[in-house]
């Protein structure tokens, strides 16, 4: 097997294993809980998952999607967690091989299906997964020693996040203190792309979030029973991460340029 498709597939396999762990971030902390203790239980019959009952995907395969004491249902979301983690790994490490920031970028990847998920559940973005993802991928960024590149990435999570600051304090309705937070997230990891990519990333989340918007308005919904703006930026970000030199080059081009 070539080198990298060995990376890929650990990616994977890491994903699918942290893709677990996400599921009880994603179910605890917007409970307050903590994710390390008690061990995961049952909600309905608080009978303790033994770990031949939380191996990703299979255990909830051989469960038949039940609880083994109480055959209460579990709900899908868990293997669709797992799965979604794993392939998001996958991605990354395709996309970025075996450069040194691979590890940042996974850890983006992990906060990103976190946030995506209760954000549409729940409709926050909390402090206790944001705040600190911000300083853990700007360590794993900094251990490149690329000082240039961390330099350019800080300004721009700087930037993003004042021009999220400044439309929440202009429109507080339409722009909540969570999405500016996660501004500085979304910033520092496209500025270490580079500016086209922190200008196409920013502005693909707008798109997607307008596109969102009048999807949910046009099947009968409203503004309030629309997809959380949170998830759209993260959307936007992988854009920019992905394409957003090349879509730069593109428009740039169509000018003349």
């Amino acid at each position: 097997m070539r080198p990298d498709a060995v990376i890929v597939a650990l990616a994977a396999l890491a994903g699918l294993l942290l893709g677990s762990f996400a599921n009880v971030v994603i179910w605890r902390v917007p409970r307050g809980k903590s994710v390390v203790s008690p061990p995961s239980a049952c909600p309905r019959c608080g009978a303790r998952i033994r770990w031949w009952q939380n191996v990703p995907v299979v255990s909830f395969l051989a469960l038949r999607g039940r609880c083994a004491p109480c055959r209460a249902p579990i709900s899908w979301r868990y293997p669709l967690v797992e799965l979604g983690t794993a392939a998001l790994f996958a991605l990354t490490a395709w996309w970025r091989g075996a450069e040194l920031d691979l590890p940042a970028f996974l850890a983006l990847a992990f906060a990103a299906v976190v946030l995506t998920a209760i954000d549409i559940e729940h409709r926050r973005l909390p402090n206790a997964i944001v705040l600190p993802a911000i300083p853990v991928v700007g360590v794993l960024l900094a251990l490149t020693g690329e000082w240039g590149d961390l330099l350019r990435a800080a300004i721009a999570a700087a930037a993003l996040f004042a021009f999220y600051l400044a439309i929440a304090l202009i429109a507080p309705r339409g722009m909540g203190m969570g999405d500016v937070k996660l501004a500085a997230l979304v910033g520092l990891a496209l500025g270490w792309i580079g500016w086209d990519a922190l200008v196409v990333g920013a502005f693909a989340a707008f798109v997607f979030g307008s596109i969102g918007g009048l999807v949910v308005m046009a099947r009968g919904g409203s503004r309030k029973s629309a997809i959380p703006f949170g998830p759209w930026m993260l959307l936007g970000m992988a854009v920019g991460l992905v394409a957003g030199p090349a879509v730069s080059a593109w428009y740039l081009g169509m000018l003349g340029f």
